[in-house]
């Protein structure tokens, strides 16, 4: 027996081992895989799991619950064993902060695995208000203090006189979601640096730039819809006046009912997603425990799972994810096969 085969033993008795003794002896044992996290990835996630359980009998379909990617993170970083998820999916990257919750409770090998692409999508019923918007006009309608001063916008037209006088609501993600990070980071602080003092600012003073250029208002104008983006469909349906703000892939889903507003000129569309000329373009992730790969029933083959159908004619491009560049698929396979750990030094 090799040293690697011995080791790999080792480990993988360790691994079941600890997931047992933290799981206590209530939850020695768990015969469902358990994923926890965003609302954007939930969809494509429930795919994959009932494509593994049809292709094969031997596993359960996997549990896949949508938390949000913040509190899922946190649900993943609280330890190892059958009574914490093994894997989180997020709608944006791991923050160096949640990665250092995850090693104070003993969760310090991870593997990243990005699956694919989306956007996030300002939206409206067919025939709604048809506005152009730029990052720093919906800065504007939905920071709580733009450019330091109490936002005061009622309506579109006071934020630009181009737009309709009519109330500004807009239904969005909770501040758990990897949405509501996305707005936050691709389009509402994008649109706050488009001054120049706000953007010497963060140089200056980056806790006061990131609280003027990132804090949504309360005041009713931005409704948090919950982690149901379904919900938000049914309130611009409900409401041709009201904008609302999810993943592409809902828009996709729903172009029936609903039309994308552009964003500096340029209309979500899966080839302004893939090619990232789409402001609110992004990375989808899952997050994997390496200590539950030997001691989870099936987690090994539910991420191999994703692989086989995150290409152009897979599963997950019909269910309307936006599919990764070629290079970005490959290192996504060798994560995938190899369980290569994350690199936390690359993290922000």
């Amino acid at each position: 027996m090799t040293k690697k085969t011995t080791f790999s033993l080792a480990f993988a008795v360790s691994a079941a081992a600890l997931l047992a003794g933290c799981g206590g002896a209530q939850n020695a044992s768990r015969e469902q895989i358990r994923a926890v996290g965003s609302s954007t990835v939930y969809p494509f996630a429930k795919v994959i799991a009932d494509s593994l359980a049809k292709s094969n009998a031997a596993f359960k379909s996997p549990i896949i619950e949508s938390t949000g990617t913040g509190a899922g993170m946190k649900l993943f970083c609280a330890g190892v064993g059958v009574s914490h998820p093994d894997i989180a999916n997020a709608s944006r990257r791991m923050k160096k902060s949640e990665y250092e919750d995850c090693a104070k409770n003993g969760v310090d090998k991870i593997v990243e695995v990005q699956v694919g692409l989306d956007g996030i999508a300002f939206a409206e019923a067919k025939g709604g208000l048809g506005m152009k918007l730029t990052q720093a006009d919906v800065y504007k309608a939905l920071a709580a203090n733009p450019y330091g001063k109490p936002n005061t916008a009622k309506t579109w037209k006071d934020v630009n006189p181009a737009y309709p006088a009519e109330p500004i609501l807009v239904y969005g993600p909770p501040s758990t979601s990897g949405t509501r990070d996305a707005l936050k980071e691709l389009i509402l602080m994008k649109g706050c640096d488009a001054n120049a003092e706000m953007k010497a600012l963060k140089d200056s003073d980056k806790d006061k730039h990131e609280a003027i250029c990132g804090e949504v208002r309360s005041d009713g104008a931005y409704v948090d819809a919950g982690e149901n983006d379904n919900l938000i469909v049914q309130k611009l349906e409900a409401n041709p006046k009201a904008v609302g703000v999810f993943g592409f892939s809902y828009l996709e889903e729903n172009s029936d009912k609903l039309e994308g507003l552009s964003m500096n000129g340029v209309q979500p569309t899966y080839a302004a997603i893939t090619d990232f000329s789409y402001p609110g373009a992004r990375p989808l992730f899952i997050y994997v425990k390496a200590a539950h790969l030997d001691a989870i029933k099936g987690l090994k083959e539910f991420i191999a799972e994703w692989a086989k159908h995150w290409g152009k004619d897979g599963l997950l491009a019909k269910q309307g994810m936006v599919v990764a560049p070629d290079d970005v698929l490959a290192k996504s396979n060798t994560a995938a096969t190899a369980f290569t750990l994350m690199d936390p030094s690359s993290l922000k």
